[in-house]
């Protein structure tokens, strides 16, 4: 992969077909190559893996990947870059594949094979971020063997957080039915180009055992959103509109599984948000 690090930096393409940061489309670019390694190598990336990445722009983050060893496939409605990309697929040997689409709309599970496990490596874009990764965690069956993805801070302090934390909520709990999920560095803002008015942070998932795993996001969002929707108040008063709409008495529903009626959400370990989910789909 010799002719890669043959290529200009990153900036100098850019400048070369006059092309800036898209506001609309949440771009913030990485040029500091030793900050792409870094988070290849976190990525754990090389030779036989299919690496998926959402929004290569001009492909700071694409270039490490491919220097790993690994097969790269890019997703982004974005062709301005275009010319860029075609250049990095040639120094890589055809190693990397780009599709101008959206990503919110491109069924990901379909791009690899069963022989070749996905990880799927990106800097998100900021304004869907989490949607991508509540897709990623309800795909069924799951597809990829890790994600390892960069949010604003303080997306990436929700993705981990823990009970009782002032971080933790919704995302964290559908995050803990799926994968381990550990916070691995910062990013300052300064780091990008042009640069965020936040700082980021890269977070690594990893699939939990099928067995371990609760596989019914869609009832544990409709509970997690009526529990954290009114985050203040005890479960009692929380959960009651939900409970009358699937015919539950609230106070059985809540000590069947095992809560007390005046806990608040913020202070339950994921399982018990599960056991509610599984209440509600079967009472």
């Amino acid at each position: 992969m010799s002719a890669l690090g043959d290529l200009p930096p990153v900036g100098v393409c850019l400048e070369r077909i006059g092309l800036r940061a898209h506001k609309a489309l949440g771009q913030n670019f990485l040029f500091d190559l030793n900050l792409t390694g870094k988070i290849a190598r976190a990525a754990n990336t090389g030779p036989g893996d299919v690496v998926i990445e959402v929004g290569p722009g001009p492909g700071g983050l694409t270039r490490a990947l491919l220097q790993s060893g690994a097969n790269v496939i890019a997703v982004d409605k974005d062709t301005r870059f275009a010319p860029i990309l075609d250049e990095i697929n040639t120094a890589s040997d055809g190693a990397l594949r780009v599709l101008y689409e959206d990503a919110l709309r491109t069924d990901m599970a379909t791009l690899g094979n069963a022989e070749q496990p996905i990880k799927i490596v990106s800097n998100l874009p900021y304004n869907v971020g989490t949607q991508l990764l509540i897709g990623w965690l309800k795909a069924d069956p799951v597809f990829w063997t890790s994600l390892t993805l960069m949010f604003q801070r303080e997306v990436a302090e929700r993705v981990v957080a823990a009970p009782g934390s002032a971080a933790y909520g919704r995302l964290a709990v559908l995050c803990a039915a799926i994968a381990e999920a550990h916070l691995l560095f910062d990013v300052p803002a300064a780091a990008f180009t042009p640069p965020p008015k936040v700082n980021s942070a890269v977070v690594h998932l990893t699939p939990k055992p099928h067995k371990a795993r609760f596989d019914d996001l869609a009832a544990l969002e409709h509970v997690t959103r009526a529990a954290f929707g009114q985050r203040r108040k005890m479960l009692r008063a929380s959960l009651k509109p939900c409970a009358k709409a699937a015919g539950l008495d609230v106070a059985r529903w809540l000590a069947e599984a095992e809560i007390e009626p005046t806990d608040r959400p913020e202070t339950l370990a994921p399982d018990r948000f599960f056991a509610l989910a599984r209440i509600w789909r079967n009472p």
